[in-house]
């Protein structure tokens, strides 16, 4: 199957009782184009909130999803329904670059090179087998791997975003995690997009009742400012390209950013996992093709500024709550993506996002990222009892947390992610060959090799 022909499912209007809409059928095309620009709200929020906090233009990153996603589903052969969308795992990568000196080009490099090595690591897979997967990166690694990932990214929510307007952050914050919580199916996959929109909206009204802002802008320096600046709105055009650059190469942004392919491989293991169990079409053939396609996509949208991509579980939470998994639907949201791209007066509504709201929506992000990985432990049933889990781990997280750094010369250092990564990785692989044979035995892992999917949460 190439991935078109999609045949009618039943009378083309829902799926029947305890029916599912297989990845080469479809619904009436009224129905699946809806469904398409269900897809794009569900990965809306996080695929353009990413390149604004790594400094990357949303609209080029929106409409990069759509064209990433098309690619990801002719590489795997309409088989495995999913849309990639900027991935998150980057944004202290960014960071960390920008406190080196480094500008969007450096980081655009540096994330290229880490989807050549994705590419690389899929096709390895693809040959080998999933299963070199849990050999190579158990739960014990991958999870502490995504954590530091998550809880590195505190000090750009305390340092740079919330100060920006503290109650726009905290009313954000909070009504981010009602929305989590209190909301059901669709509309609780969305809540970081609703959070946003209440941000937005919070912040107009503060600027209409109080006035102007005394505290410090994105770029720091301390004045008085409107909390939403909608001039560049105006000026904008309705249809445009986006802003292209490209990359440039760094070795130490490259150092900086390799670690996050652990978190990568461990993601993208998870959701195809899931999709074929919620198909019911095993896809452990394809998993190391999935890994592949989202690789070269890396490579695709960060060749031209975008940021790197990768598989949604908020897609995934809508495919479970409709029983769609039409791949016309997807096929339909890239549509729907690459419109948006094209509208340059969108992005400029998103470049308006008040820091205060981004305070509020990041502090409930990063710890969500950061949780993933516990979740990664405890559905695996990881031992942190054991000393040969719990020292690699113990140690590696403080270092990624605390952005502890380890300098070679005067020109090269391992800090923070990248470090952490390296002490998990390595420490666990050697202690292991050093353990008595006690300390070795453990339950079989899940197949998954990452984490299980719920369908009742989301898992982002």
């Amino acid at each position: 199957m190439a991935g078109f022909g999609w045949k009618l499912h039943g009378d083309g209007r829902s799926p029947a009782p305890g029916a599912v809409v297989k990845p080469d059928e479809r619904l009436s095309w009224g129905r699946t184009i809806g469904l398409g620009a269900q897809h794009v709200v569900a990965m809306f929020g996080a695929t353009f909130v990413a390149p604004v906090l790594m400094g990357l233009d949303p609209n080029l990153a929106v409409m990069l999803s759509g064209v990433a996603t098309i690619f990801f589903l002719l590489v795997t052969g309409g088989r495995i329904p999913s849309y990639l969308g900027s991935s998150l795992s980057f944004v202290g990568v960014a960071a960390v670059i920008k406190a080196q000196g480094g500008d969007a080009a450096t980081l655009t490099g540096a994330l290229l090179v880490v989807g050549a090595v994705l590419t690389a690591c899929g096709a390895a897979i693809q040959a080998a087998g999933a299963r070199v997967i849990h050999a190579v990166l158990p739960p014990v690694v991958t999870g502490a791997v995504v954590m530091l990932i998550g809880f590195n990214l505190a000090p750009v929510t305390a340092g740079t975003y919330w100060p920006q307007d503290q109650w726009t952050a905290l009313l954000t914050m909070l009504f981010t995690g009602l929305a989590l919580v209190v909301l059901r199916g669709f509309w609780s996959r969305i809540a970081i997009f609703l959070g946003l929109v209440f941000g937005y909206a919070v912040s107009w009204i503060f600027d209409r009742v109080l006035g102007q802002i005394h505290s410090a802008t994105g770029a720091g320096t301390v004045t008085d400012h409107w909390r939403l600046d909608l001039s560049g709105v105006g000026k904008a055009d309705w249809i445009g390209l986006p802003t292209l650059h490209t990359p440039n190469f760094s070795a130490s942004a490259v150092l900086v950013a390799l670690p996050v392919v652990v978190a990568l491989i461990a993601e993208n293991a998870g959701h195809v996992k899931a999709v074929g169990e919620m198909t019911g079409d095993p896809l452990d053939d394809r998993m190391g093709a999935a890994i592949m396609a989202d690789g070269a996509a890396t490579m695709i949208s960060t060749s031209v500024g975008g940021p790197a991509t990768t598989t949604y579980a908020e897609n995934i939470g809508v495919m479970a709550a409709t029983r769609v998994y039409s791949t016309a639907a997807y096929w339909c949201a890239a549509g729907f993506a690459i419109l948006f791209g094209l509208c340059p007066k969108f992005g400029a509504v998103v470049a308006a996002i008040p820091g205060g709201v981004l305070g509020g929506i990041t502090v409930v992000l990063y710890g969500m990222i950061g949780l993933l990985g516990a979740q990664i432990w405890v559905h695996n049933r990881v031992d942190l009892t054991n000393p040969l889990h719990l020292v690699p781990v113990a140690a590696g997280v403080i270092i990624g947390i605390g952005n502890v750094s380890l300098k070679f010369t005067d020109d090269f250092s391992l800090s923070g992610i990248a470090l952490g990564t390296l002490v998990v990785l390595l420490g666990y692989h050697v202690l292991r060959l050093m353990a008595p044979a006690h300390l070795k035995q453990q339950p079989p892992l899940l197949d998954a090799g990452t984490s299980e999917y719920d369908a009742g949460t989301s898992d982002r």
